[in-house]
């Protein structure tokens, strides 16, 4: 047996574990990963949560960094969530109105990451969808509000730097590329009332 036939066995059965974690997850070669530039444009100019959680840029790693991180790995699973609106929240305040459903996801993806870890692939590291939502408000937008500057740093300052992971949109992927080279049916949501999905990641080996 050579050893991608052996690693190849081993990737069945952390799957299989990780399926009772989170059905819906699909297993990608981390080679149909696409990262661009633009993506952290998308962050600066277009999220009003831009620079306000830890998570997010400019914190988060840059999309060059997430390139030469993505060379260690072979495969990844993508995990698809359906997200439900929190009473009492716009559509518009998109973060706010998804808020539950996103808490949700950041653990499962962090429970991904850690099944992951515990069955012996020990590079495993999740990457979530939109802000962290562990915190009412994070350090950053803290800071912000006393009027200090906060920096990559203060990182070390999260209430839950064991669970918090970036987004993928944070570190540049390209998810609607990425997802499409998966072979998900996507297309542009021209509502606040159509339904849609939200997606993370974990790389495993």
């Amino acid at each position: 047996m050579t050893d991608r036939q052996s690693l190849r066995i081993d990737l069945d059965e952390v799957l299989s574990k990780l399926k009772d974690i989170h059905q819906d997850i699909r297993l990608i070669s981390t080679g149909i990963v696409v990262v661009g530039e633009w993506v952290r444009w998308k962050c600066r100019y277009g999220c009003r949560a831009y620079g306000k959680h830890l998570c997010c840029p400019p914190y988060a790693p840059s999309p060059e960094e997430t390139k030469r991180m993505l060379e260690d790995y072979d495969f990844a699973v993508l995990a698809r969530f359906l997200p439900t609106p929190t009473p009492g929240y716009e559509p518009r305040r998109l973060h706010h109105y998804l808020w539950n459903s996103l808490t949700s996801l950041h653990k499962t993806i962090f429970e991904l990451e850690r099944q992951a870890f515990l069955m012996g692939c020990y590079k495993a590291f999740g990457m979530g969808a939109m802000p962290c939502t562990f915190c009412e408000t994070c350090v950053a937008e803290e800071k912000i509000a006393k009027g200090e500057s906060p920096a990559p740093a203060d990182a070390v300052l999260c209430r839950h730097k064991e669970m918090m992971r970036p987004s993928l949109e944070a570190c540049g992927i390209d998810v609607f590329a990425t997802l499409r080279n998966a072979g998900y049916d996507l297309k542009v949501l021209r509502s606040y009332q159509e339904r849609f999905s939200l997606f993370g990641m974990v790389l495993l080996d």
